[in-house]
């Protein structure tokens, strides 16, 4: 089990998440700032100079999933994990790769208001060694106070909110602990497939709407939109594995079987192992149908008819230019055969 103790910078996570090892027995602090410090060592400085955060990088947020169910594999009980997440689609990410390792998360935010957040970032003690390095400290936390307020909304939805504006950090821990206790720090619900160990075959369906926008889906486990769809099980056919996967995700049954797009193959692109990816036309939508479109699981957190240029906003390169190709398809009546999304034959 993780304990994902989020919160802005200098909100008390790593005080009152030191204090939690107290509390729950078994547990283990993991900070995953100190990936993102080897990261400054070990990445390029061209590559490093393309970021702002290290968060910002793909190998970060692999690694810190990896690290922790490697730790939990060493030493098994909780992982009390004190980090600041303010993006959403990292915090998919994140926590969709811990739950394919089936790795409860249990989402804490303390949060003690902006004015007493205001008056710790003031208070901080100063290195007297390094005045330049202090001053730089102080600066970074003023600079993500709007970004904790913007993310704020999706925050307090998602996580258990513990007001520690009047607590200490022993304090705030006995909160949480007692949370986790009673069950009012559920665990969060993000249910996904073990990660593929071999190639994968997905099937994908595209809706549209009167207008002719395709109708996308925003999942809760990874980064990025994607099309209505999912992995063709063992002895299935694809076409009705898309069939399905629009019945199970957003509780429609499809009139008529649904008609080929494009095959693509994915190439294999460590740490994923690609596979063949097909999109099928489901056609268009009426107004009754998409009014009662309703998410039918906890995989997926909302759904939109997006224009092609919105799409190129919200998808992925690789699935938006499959969907480049598949509207194509479909305005010419036929079938593309893809490799890596470039057409071929």
């Amino acid at each position: 089990m993780v304990v994902w103790v989020n919160g802005a910078f200098r909100a008390g996570k790593t005080s009152a998440a030191r204090e939690l090892l107290d509390l729950i027995p078994n547990s283990t602090l993991y900070d995953p700032g100190l990936t993102g410090a080897e990261l400054r060592r070990l990445l390029p400085h061209k590559r490093l100079a393309e970021v702002t955060d290290f968060q910002d990088l793909p190998i970060w947020r692999r690694l810190v999933v990896d690290t922790a169910a490697a730790l939990l594999a060493e030493v098994p009980g909780t992982l009390v994990v004190p980090m600041t997440l303010l993006r959403q689609e990292y915090r998919d990410e994140i926590f969709g790769g811990l739950a394919a390792r089936r790795i409860s998360v249990h989402h804490v935010l303390v949060s003690p208001g902006e004015t007493i957040l205001r008056q710790r970032i003031a208070a901080r003690e100063e290195d007297p060694e390094d005045a330049e390095r202090g001053l730089r400290a102080r600066r970074w936390c003023l600079e993500h106070i709007e970004p904790y307020r913007a993310a704020l909304p999706w925050l307090t939805a998602d996580a258990y909110v513990v007001d520690t504006g009047a607590l200490t950090p022993r304090a705030t821990a006995l909160r949480i602990e007692e949370a986790l206790r009673s069950g009012l720090a559920r665990e969060c619900g993000i249910v996904q497939n073990p990660s593929p160990t071999a190639e994968t075959v997905a099937a994908g369906v595209l809706l549209f709407d009167g207008h002719g926008r395709v109708l996308l889906v925003d999942p809760t486990y990874k980064a990025g939109w994607e099309f209505p769809g999912g992995i063709v099980e063992r002895g299935e056919a694809p076409a009705r594995a898309g069939v399905r996967e629009v019945a199970e995700e957003l509780g429609l049954r499809l009139r008529a079987e649904p008609r080929l797009l494009v095959v693509d193959w994915e190439a294999p692109r460590p740490p994923g192992y690609g596979g063949l990816r097909f999109l099928f036309d489901g056609g268009v939508l009426r107004d009754e149908d998409a009014a009662g479109l309703r998410l039918q699981n906890s995989e997926l957190r909302g759904w939109r008819f997006v224009t092609e240029a919105e799409a190129a906003g919200l998808l992925p390169p690789t699935r938006h230019t499959r969907l480049r190709w598949a509207l194509r398809a479909r305005e010419r009546a036929t079938v593309l055969n893809l490799e890596a999304g470039v057409p071929v034959g």
